[in-house]
């Protein structure tokens, strides 16, 4: 059943990125172009998925578990530091230079475009050289149980 959980949620990500054009880099691209061709949809995209986390965080969390686990799982750390904003800013680059970000990166594979594919590649990549430079691999240790 947990399994058959995820698929769905997999899905219905895939569905809503497809959907709303964010498998399409030109989108994401354009509402960056502030002075040219600025299109601001993603805008919508954005606070409809801002919405969306904090109702589900406000509905979930009031649970005493998880369905498919035995408690909550969530970050132990609320620390910005270098770290954080460097990964961040990395990010934000990748994404606005690429029009991709990696789930509509993933989901966009099903449409076969070289592109995709070579980011999904190059952002593999880069995982596993920080997790190779940093030697810190991310495992579930580093999240905190929460307990109802």
């Amino acid at each position: 059943m947990r399994q058959f959980a995820v698929f769905i949620s997999g899905l219905l990500f895939g569905a809503g990125v497809t959907v709303s054009g964010m498998v399409n880099p030109a989108k994401v691209q354009n509402f960056m172009d502030l002075f040219g061709a600025w299109d601001p949809t993603l805008i919508f995209v954005m606070g409809s998925g801002l919405v969306v986390t904090f109702l589900g965080y406000r509905l979930i969390l009031v649970r005493e578990r998880p369905w498919f686990a035995g408690s909550f799982r969530l970050p132990a750390s609320i620390t910005i530091d270098g770290r954080l904003m460097g990964g961040a800013a990395l990010f934000g680059l990748g994404w606005g230079l690429t029009g991709l970000c990696p789930g509509p990166a993933i989901a966009s594979l099903a449409f076969g475009g070289w592109q995709s594919f070579l980011f999904v590649i190059a952002m593999a990549a880069g995982m596993a050289a920080v997790r190779f430079i940093t030697r810190q691999p991310v495992t579930p240790g580093q999240m905190a149980d929460v307990e109802g």
